[in-house]
């Protein structure tokens, strides 16, 4: 990457800008850094984040972009960071409808940054503004990071209801009630509910069901081919965090007490317990309900 300034196998065809310098080393990445980006997949984020710790000082602001719970702890991305990085060290969250391949293009794009620290929010919205680039603050750190972590899992079912010919009502309905699910994970961990209306919920749900360049929406139509989720990963290069975090969810879930029904049916899908038809089929024959509650 460094010879050819571009990264041929995630952005080809985008060269890096002339600012860029490109380095395999941690140390020469974070020297001097005063704001960090952490976009390591949810598998290894915390053991990049402790090696990195030593070179991230008090008062460096680490922005997470990584969508995805931990799944042995159950913890939110930024709860790792907090937990591996130096006292001092502040943490924002990043999240939002937004393919890298379209942004690195430079095409429009809004997400939200959200911080408890009202200063930090406003310096990583000045520091990552651009006229392509658009960021809206807010202190949902729960909801942030819920909303873009369960919308992968979401995403896994829409794309196997796509792949299985079912309709555009069938995914209207199914992306409905996966915000449903959403909202009601993310509230009963301390989230605002109106958080979840906004970009890094709705937002960023309809963008992975219905985008081409959606990972978990291509995992999802691999499924409804009856191919399994061992042999559709192989073929990937890219993480599509959805797998990982479906059990992780519905752990989450029973800790605080509330369902995910479309969750516990991809997690029957991923397993190979079920075929995807059964599996929607159980979705649609579960006892009716009111539609808030």
């Amino acid at each position: 990457m460094r010879q050819a300034r571009v990264n041929a196998t995630y952005l080809p065809g985008i060269p890096f800008p002339t600012c860029l310098e490109v380095t395999h080393a941690l140390d020469a990445a974070l020297n001097g850094a005063e704001l960090v980006v952490s976009a390591v997949p949810s598998h290894g984020t915390r053991e990049i984040v402790r090696v990195a710790s030593p070179l991230v000082p008090p008062g460096t602001i680490v922005v997470s972009a990584t969508k995805g719970l931990e799944q042995d702890t159950l913890l939110r991305m930024s709860e790792v960071l907090l937990e591996e990085l130096q006292p001092g060290v502040h943490v924002a969250v990043l999240s939002g409808p937004s393919f890298a391949a379209e942004l690195a293009r430079e095409l429009p794009t809004a997400v939200s940054v959200a911080s408890l620290n009202a200063h930090v929010v406003e310096q990583v919205q000045e520091e990552f503004r651009a006229p392509y680039f658009r960021l809206y603050g807010t202190a949902d750190v729960v909801g942030v990071e819920i909303g873009g972590a369960l919308k992968n899992v979401i995403a896994i079912a829409a794309g196997v209801t796509e792949g299985l010919g079912l309709g555009h009502n069938a995914q209207a309905g199914l992306i409905t009630r996966g915000l449903a699910e959403m909202s009601r994970l993310a509230c009963a961990a301390g989230a605002r509910r109106e958080t979840l209306a906004g970009l890094t919920g709705l937002g960023d749900l309809v963008l992975t069901c219905h985008g081409a360049l959606s990972r978990n929406r291509q995992v999802g139509l691999e499924l409804a081919k009856g191919r399994s989720v061992g042999d559709v990963l192989a073929g990937m290069k890219m993480v599509a965090e959805g797998v990982r975090t479906t059990d992780a969810a519905l752990a989450l879930a029973a800790r605080h007490g509330v369902e995910l029904p479309i969750a516990e049916q991809v997690a029957e899908l991923l397993a190979g317990r079920k075929d995807a038809r059964t599996a929607l089929c159980e979705l649609m024959l579960r006892p009716q309900r009111a539609e808030t509650s």
